[in-house]
């Protein structure tokens, strides 16, 4: 028998099946809406966390911005006497609206305010970040913000915490440091043996060998350009046997000094300071003449003694007459002193070279005897590690006046601590310096020797060989230079390339210690355990690098870093710091939290 279904019944199906349908539609579509509705505002709510999370990163930047430029300015004490102003520091809507609509605390329950606080003391430690390998000293700051939304749906906080380094850095740390373009185009065959870094570019390229095996950086890039006549593709445009073996475009490196870093600038450390300057002042802290126990002063009649125990003290004033002589006066009171000796120093043209000249060995005997001495520092504790010695003879355009220092085998000990040498004049070392064991001459052993540095607007090294009398002649008319060993860091500066030719190329780096004489005899070294660094231009000592075989012949050089600078112990009196602020960590620590270590 066959079912027919009734026509009313077949309704009803299809009306139960749209009623399904539709239900489901529905539920699909609610479901859909939720979920959208879920998502919308879990993206609002990130949305707003990461607006927070921007909001507070910029709130800890203001602080590190103002940090960077107090620690450049004048290191730690800047720092740490800045320290509540700092925590006031944070976007405002005067600077900007858009930061109305945040609300900033320092997770200690304080509103506008941002968390500043030292986490370690000062402690001379290994440095990290793109200074591996150099000490330095240094304290870590945390900075901290939390960040509420004042405005949205779903306003969501969110804190941002930083821990930046303060770092000092003892200049003498670099095997060559140099605060502007550093060259080594042309170089003769070098072994860099230690740091290497510059303010500003480096340039290699030459047909000798050149090998780095430290790490070289710099603040700007490494390249290897035509120069002194020179024209690319070099046959050596250097070997890094550092590990890393270079990193370019890393920080300056700055002394504080005070806002202006250029190398006139800071040839400000050697000069005499204006009658006016606080000695307390970033750049006063930095003057030779304020940090030396003994400070020297020749003028056309007179010489004039200042002995002083620390920066800022009352000193003892000795002045005696010389009426432009050697007078009983001035042998009496200071025996290692003598002022008339003079040459021609052809670098220079046709300008006489008048000298005050020093005799290190009867300097330290006069350090020792001398009561004015023994009155500052018998009961210190300190020592006259530190000597300032300015000739300001009347400048003419054809006399030079400088500084030499004689008689320097063994240099005076001072328990020790060495002794630095610093001057505004061009500086000359007649012999070997500060190697008094004579087995260790033209070696890196230096044991038996003092840590010691020049600071001085040139410098040039004259063998045992050399004769003031035959110095006008060409090299050629002075005996040969004879082997000789310089074991002190130098401070010094150089007259800048101005172009690529042999007359207008400034010679490089193996050029810095400047000479005078035949060194190319076979046999002939010159040793140099130091670190070599070139702060600002020569503003006294102006003429250019004169190619070899006009000015002088080159020796076999043996440039070395001193691997003794390493211990803080070990670095000269009076050693200039590099300042710097790295970044340490980065977290996103909980709300109201100031110790978050991450994971």
């Amino acid at each position: 028998m066959k079912l027919h279904c009734r026509p009313e019944t077949r309704s009803g199906y299809a009306l139960l099946v749209v009623l399904v349908l539709g239900t489901a539609a529905i539920l699909v579509f609610s479901s859909t809406l939720r979920r959208t509705t879920t998502v919308s505002k879990l993206n609002e709510r990130n949305n707003s966390w990461v607006k927070s999370i921007n909001a507070a990163e910029a709130a800890t930047e203001k602080v590190i911005a103002r940090m960077r430029y107090d620690y450049v300015y004048g290191q730690d004490a800047f720092v740490t006497n800045n320290l509540a102003t700092y925590r006031t520091y944070v976007p405002t809507a005067a600077e900007n609206s858009y930061w109305g609509n945040f609300e900033f605390s320092d997770g200690l329950g304080n509103v506008g305010r941002t968390y500043v606080k030292p986490i370690t003391t000062r402690v001379y430690t290994n440095l990290s970040s793109q200074y591996t390998g150099l000490n330095g000293f240094q304290t870590i700051y945390r900075v901290m913000s939390n960040v509420r939304p004042t405005i949205g749906t779903y306003p969501t906080s969110a804190a941002v915490q930083q821990d930046v380094e303060t770092d000092s850095i003892p200049v003498f740390q670099f095997a060559i440091f140099y605060n502007g373009l550093l060259e080594f185009s042309t170089a003769a065959t070098m072994t860099v043996r230690g740091r290497t870094h510059a303010n500003a570019n480096i340039y290699t390229g030459s047909g000798s060998q050149l090998t780095f095996n430290g790490t070289v950086t710099t603040s700007g890039t490494i390249s290897s350009p035509a120069n002194a006549g020179g024209t690319p593709p070099w046959t050596y445009t250097g070997t890094y046997n550092g590990s890393p073996t270079y990193r370019t475009n890393v920080p300056v490196l700055n002394l504080p000094v005070g806002t202006n870093n250029t190398a006139a600038a800071v040839h400000a450390i050697i000069e005499m300071p204006p009658s006016s300057e606080d000695v307390t002042s970033p750049l006063g802290q930095q003057r030779y003449y304020n940090k030396a126990h003994v400070v020297m002063l020749v003028s056309n009649d007179t010489v004039t003694a200042m002995i002083k125990n620390d920066i800022g003290d009352t000193p003892i004033t000795v002045s005696v007459p010389t009426w432009g002589t050697n007078s009983p006066q001035l042998r009496t009171n200071f025996p290692f002193l003598s002022i008339t000796n003079q040459f021609k120093e052809r670098r220079e043209g046709t300008k006489s070279n008048y000298l005050t000249q020093i005799d290190v060995k009867r300097y330290n005997e006069w350090l020792l005897s001398d009561s004015n001495i023994a009155t500052k520092f018998a009961t210190s504790g300190k020592y006259p590690n530190i000597a300032y010695v300015a000739d300001n003879r009347t400048p003419s355009s054809t006399v030079l006046y400088s500084v030499r220092l004689t008689n320097g085998v063994a240099i005076p000990t001072n328990g020790t601590t060495g002794f630095t040498l610093a001057t505004p004049n061009p500086l000359y070392v007649w012999d070997n310096y500060n190697c008094p064991i004579s087995a260790n001459l033209g070696t890196t052993n230096t044991a038996g020797t003092q840590p010691a540095s020049f600071a001085c607007d040139a410098f040039t090294v004259l063998s045992r060989n050399w004769s003031d009398s035959a110095s006008y002649g060409s090299y050629g008319s002075q005996a040969n230079a004879i082997s000789t060993t310089v074991n002190a860091c130098m401070i010094t500066g150089v007259v800048p390339s101005t172009g690529i030719t042999t007359s207008t190329f400034s010679g490089g780096v193996h050029n810095l210690p400047r000479l005078l004489e035949n060194w190319s005899s076979s046999g002939v070294t010159l040793t140099l355990n130091t670190s070599i660094v070139c702060l600002f231009n020569s503003t006294m000592a102006t003429n250019k690098f004169i190619w070899p075989g006009t000015t002088y012949n080159p020796p076999s050089r043996n440039f070395n870093f001193d691997p003794n600078l390493a211990n803080i112990a070990r670095q000269p009196p009076g050693t200039p710091m590099l300042s710097v602020i790295l970044r340490s960590t980065w977290r996103n620590p909980p709300l109201n939290t100031t110790n978050y270590a991450g994971l």
